[in-house]
């Protein structure tokens, strides 16, 4: 029997304000416990919260970098619940009137993930646990949280994982979240059922709660798809409950059984205004949208004609993409660039965060220089390497590392009557080669590449080398 994945996503997002949403609390990270709270974070009798209107601009420039329509006239809820990391017992969210609603994300197979609504609320407290027991820090208490809920349209952890990948690039790029998912800036909700394929009607859904891992989500969701498919198949019944992920078990494990909006009893949070938006600040924050990942992607592939690869690893890192597109304003060579950026210049910046600050000791005018050298034939590709190296380990140009005679150039004419020298100077190799020994080339362009200071093409040389030899 073939059975279909039905999963939507509920993805809680920290906002980078400076302050909480509700008070002046600082949202700094890695403070110590319980030092950023206020008599409004821990909901002490008397204090009246007052919203900042920065997180409604955020969550405003997050819903219409995907897509949605923005509603000019929201409010605010209280979510009631009673859970230790809530001293208030209840979540000022939105319930019936999210802020935005009925965007989407297309995947690049073409297929449209549809995004129900955005809302912003203020993020729980942390439950920390330590040897059996449970410490409260009420320094993420109050920081700012879009919630980003999807429709049922994702059929694969292909299709999960790109669908995030996308999401929280889309963030990043647009400035309201670092997105750091060890720091807990994105975590994810999965909500997943099975049904045979060709099924219209869901079957019943169960909701993974609380990741903060690309790579635990995907096993999470393999593990949770063949759970629902081994009890459905031996006759079991599937109950609607909450889940967590345990990744020393790579199981998931019941929570409790879960709840409905009902069980929330929603209703209008009475401290705070109702939040007004006008067409004229819908449209000044669509205007201060940067060019979006997509967008780049599609302009590196097209315009500058980079392989798919390229492409995406430059897109993944805005200030690495920034780098490239200013490297190669007044060049052709978009190629070469993109080589150097994701040969060398990568190597010096060996992990992701690196990569995000993109601090590269040299300019883009810098690379984009040495490459027309290289273009111009007046040093080949071997020197521009070296020279790169040593521009990284400097943060000088290419022209103060190299004399105008390194950058002369090497004629047609000269290297060839180098390379008469290097064939009656190297007979042992020649024969080698001759008889089939490949490697023996190599002793001869080297021979080359010694007598011109490494400004020989070794590839030109390579090549009138076999003409001088009869090959």
């Amino acid at each position: 029997m073939s059975w279909e994945m039905v999963a939507g996503f509920e993805t809680h997002i920290e906002l980078s304000t400076k302050t909480k949403i509700f008070c002046q609390c600082s949202t700094e990270f890695g403070a110590e416990p319980n030092t950023l709270c206020c008599p409004v974070c821990l909901g002490l009798p008397g204090a009246l919260p007052k919203l900042n209107r920065n997180v409604v601009n955020f969550a405003i420039k997050a819903g219409l970098a995907t897509n949605c329509k923005i509603r000019k006239t929201t409010k605010m809820d209280r979510k009631n619940y009673v859970y230790p990391d809530l001293p208030k017992a209840y979540q000022i969210s939105q319930h019936d009137k999210p802020l935005c609603e009925k965007g989407y994300i297309n995947l690049t197979s073409g297929k449209r993930i549809n995004i129900a609504r955005i809302h912003i609320e203020e993020d729980a407290s942390k439950l920390v646990h330590q040897r059996g027991d449970t410490y409260i820090d009420h320094n993420r208490g109050g920081t700012p949280l879009i919630e980003i809920v999807t429709a049922p349209d994702i059929r694969s952890v292909e299709e999960a994982v790109e669908y995030l990948e996308q999401l929280r690039l889309i963030m990043k790029y647009i400035g309201v979240s670092d997105v750091k998912m060890q720091e807990g800036s994105l975590r994810c909700d999965v909500n997943i059922s099975v049904r045979k394929k060709g099924e219209e009607k869901f079957g019943t859904r169960v909701e993974i709660k609380n990741m903060n891992s690309i790579n635990f989500i995907s096993k999470a969701m393999e593990y949770e798809f063949n759970r629902q498919v081994e009890i459905l198949e031996n006759g079991g019944k599937l109950e609607q409950e909450t889940r967590r992920y345990n990744s020393d078990l790579n199981i998931t494990e019941s929570m409790r059984e879960k709840e409905d909006a009902e069980d929330y009893r929603y209703f209008r949070d009475p401290d705070l205004v109702t939040i007004y938006t006008t067409d004229e600040e819908i449209e000044k924050i669509r205007n201060e949208l940067p060019e979006l990942p997509y967008e780049k992607f599609n302009k590196f592939t097209s315009v500058y004609g980079l392989p798919v690869s390229d492409a995406e690893l430059l897109v993944k890192y805005k200030k690495i993409a920034e780098f490239f597109e200013n490297a190669c304003c007044g060049s052709k060579n978009y190629k070469a660039i993109a080589n150097y950026i994701l040969g060398p210049i990568f190597r010096r910046l060996p992990t992701d965060d690196e990569k995000e600050k993109a601090a590269i000791s040299i300019p883009p005018e810098y690379l984009r220089e040495l490459v027309e050298l290289t273009e111009s034939k007046k040093i080949n590709s071997n020197m521009a390497r070296s020279t790169l190296e040593r521009m990284l380990d400097t943060g000088k140009s290419v022209g103060e590392l190299l004399s105008k005679e390194d950058m002369a150039g090497l004629d047609e004419s000269t290297l060839r009557e180098i390379c008469k020298k290097a064939v009656d100077s190297s007979k042992q190799a020649v024969e080698a080669y001759l008889s089939g020994k490949e490697k023996a080339l190599g002793a001869i362009i080297g021979y080359i590449m010694k007598e011109t200071r490494g400004k020989a093409d070794a590839e030109l040389a390579a090549k009138i080398v076999k003409e001088l030899i009869g090959q």
